[in-house]
């Protein structure tokens, strides 16, 4: 354990080493480069902000207008009926939008629930094995504008329906 934790502590400094004597070995001008780098972060920001404050904003508007606790409850009699918890529900439907609002959801099961309670072990599993996947294509086809995202969304939704599959599946099997 003490080996592991002295390599993690050394990680980052030798990756700055690295990339310092790579471009140095080149020839090149480390500090100009990260410069440059650093302005064009600055305009992609900028450039996506307007879609960063939209999705808070409808994170926002659905967790104090209700509309997430009235869609979960419409729900949680279908899901129930295939063994995924009802409890869930509103954490896996946040998840799609927004990582800060499902973190909270989860924060809430956990007071609720335990963190060792199987619903609390569930949702830590299945927030691993899914992902944000509006705010994910939002960021992401803004960032280099691409309009047309074909299957993007449709695969993304399936991947998180297995994510949440597999999660319930693998906690079924550890933690009956």
């Amino acid at each position: 354990m003490k080996l592991i934790t002295a390599l993690s502590n050394l990680i980052l400094p030798l990756v700055i080493v690295y990339i310092l004597s790579c471009g140095y070995s080149k020839k090149i001008n480390v500090y100009e480069v990260f410069i440059e780098g650093a302005k064009e972060g600055f305009k992609v920001v900028a450039d996506i902000l307007p879609t960063l404050i939209g999705l808070m904003m409808a994170v926002g508007i659905l967790r104090a207008g209700g509309t997430l606790e009235l869609v979960s409850r419409a729900l949680s009699p279908i899901v129930s009926r295939i063994g995924f918890p009802s409890e869930a529900v509103p954490i896996s439907l946040m998840r799609l939008v927004s990582s800060s609002a499902s973190t909270g959801i989860l924060l809430d099961i956990f007071k609720n629930y335990g963190p060792d309670s199987f619903i609390g072990r569930f949702v830590s599993v299945m927030m691993s094995c899914t992902e944000t996947v509006f705010y994910t294509m939002s960021i992401y086809f803004m960032s280099v504008k691409i309009t047309k995202t074909r299957y993007t969304l449709a695969g993304a939704l399936v991947a998180n329906a297995a994510g949440m599959a597999a999660s319930l599946a693998l906690c079924r099997y550890l933690w009956g």
